[in-house]
């Protein structure tokens, strides 16, 4: 599979244009979504691990998607399908509003999330397409960013137009529906898939072990904390505001290092350090936090950090399948690493929110640290027993 214009060292900017201002959308009714749901189900009085699990039909949504997903774009199209998944979302994501009973909102979940996994998933794919080799963490750094200011502007939107009446609702359902805007302007530049995967969907999990539990990780770490943080800043004493606020500042850190970090990851041959070194990183933060907590500043400067290096480990798992992989095999890759991260979102709110009715607020620092802690020993038996491959 080639695509159109794709040269050895220019990045094809319009491919990149449509798909970062796509998936910007969507990550802007997702960050707001996230802590509306979780702060709506709160004031009904849903326990939080109930919330939780319901946060966790975001997993399974995308564990359906994925797979899928390849097979979708190779019979309708890539642009088609994400045109799709587009509507999709929108509609669903208004259903929520009208759901009355607290049941109905599990399959809304899925239908929402599973159309977002396909919109993720291709995305991904037409960017790795359009990035030249040399070029290439740079080009999913600028995606990466793209996304975080989307989840950043989400929250800051939470944080104005509140969890009240029908207008949170409103706002996501018409951000969702601008995605389609870049995404059909660009339809004739999307990569055709002329042919099928060369494995089984489930074989390109395992091609590169440590970046699939980097994405199992990270999606683990951001359900669980995007959901359930504005529900353990409450019981620490902040107001609604300052939670939302709280969450914004941890996706400004990470806009601001995703680009240099997939830089970085351009120029280093051994990724599998720099994603051990993030984890330690996201390890050392968790376990801070509850030291921290009485003191919004100190709390706002170690999100800003943590935020940045943590959500880099996404960036460079991405920048390694697409250096390794082409055409439909890359669809299939980044499905599975997709899927992963989608396991990982399963993982994390449930252990978070059980983590939360069993210890107190500080369960939620205490599971977070937990799942950075298996990656920093998984990296560190893979660099003592393993070979040498990412």
């Amino acid at each position: 599979m080639s695509h159109p214009n794709c040269d050895a060292d220019n990045i094809h900017w319009p491919s990149l244009i449509a798909a970062i201002s796509a998936i910007s959308a969507v990550g802007i009714a997702i960050g707001l979504g996230l802590p509306l749901l979780s702060l709506i189900l709160e004031r009904r009085g849903i326990s939080s691990s109930m919330i939780g699990l319901n946060s966790a039909m975001a997993g399974v949504a995308a564990m359906i998607a994925a797979p899928i997903t390849s097979k979708l774009a190779h019979d309708f199209g890539v642009a088609r399908t994400m045109l799709t998944a587009v509507v999709i979302s929108s509609v669903s994501a208004m259903g929520f509003y009208y759901a009355a009973d607290f049941w109905m909102w599990f399959p809304l979940r899925i239908v929402f999330h599973g159309a977002t996994t396909t919109l993720f998933i291709l995305s991904e794919f037409w960017i790795n397409a359009a990035a030249p080799p040399r070029k290439r963490g740079l080009v999913l750094g600028v995606y990466a960013t793209g996304l975080a200011v989307g989840f950043a502007v989400g929250p800051l939107l939470f944080s104005t137009v509140g969890s009240e009446g029908i207008t949170p609702f409103l706002v996501g359902c018409a951000i969702i529906l601008l995605a389609a805007i870049p995404i059909f302007l660009a339809r004739k530049e999307s990569p055709a898939l002329d042919e099928k995967p060369a494995h089984h969907f489930v074989r390109y999990i395992w091609l590169v072990p440590m970046a699939s539990a980097a994405a199992f990780v990270f999606g683990a770490v951001q359900a669980g904390g995007l959901s359930l943080f504005p529900i353990y800043a409450t019981r620490e004493g902040f107001n609604e505001s300052q939670a939302a606020l709280l969450l914004t500042v941890m996706a400004i850190g990470n806009m601001t290092f995703q680009i240099p970090i997939g830089l970085l990851s351009d120029r280093i041959t051994n990724r599998r350090l720099l994603l051990g070194v993030m984890a330690f990183i996201g390890l050392c933060g968790t376990l801070a936090l509850p030291l921290l907590v009485n003191n919004w500043i100190m709390v706002a400067v170690l999100l800003l950090l943590w935020g940045g290096l943590v959500s880099g480990m996404y960036t460079v798992g991405l920048t390694h399948l697409g250096s390794r992989l082409t055409g439909s095999d890359l669809v299939a890759a980044n499905a599975a690493f997709i899927f992963c991260y989608a396991t990982g979102t399963i993982a994390g709110p449930q252990t978070v929110g059980i983590a939360m009715d069993i210890s107190g607020s500080h369960g939620f620092a205490w599971a977070l640290a937990l799942f950075f802690g298996f990656y920093v020993v998984l990296s560190i038996g893979r660099s003592v027993f393993g070979s040498k491959q990412t």
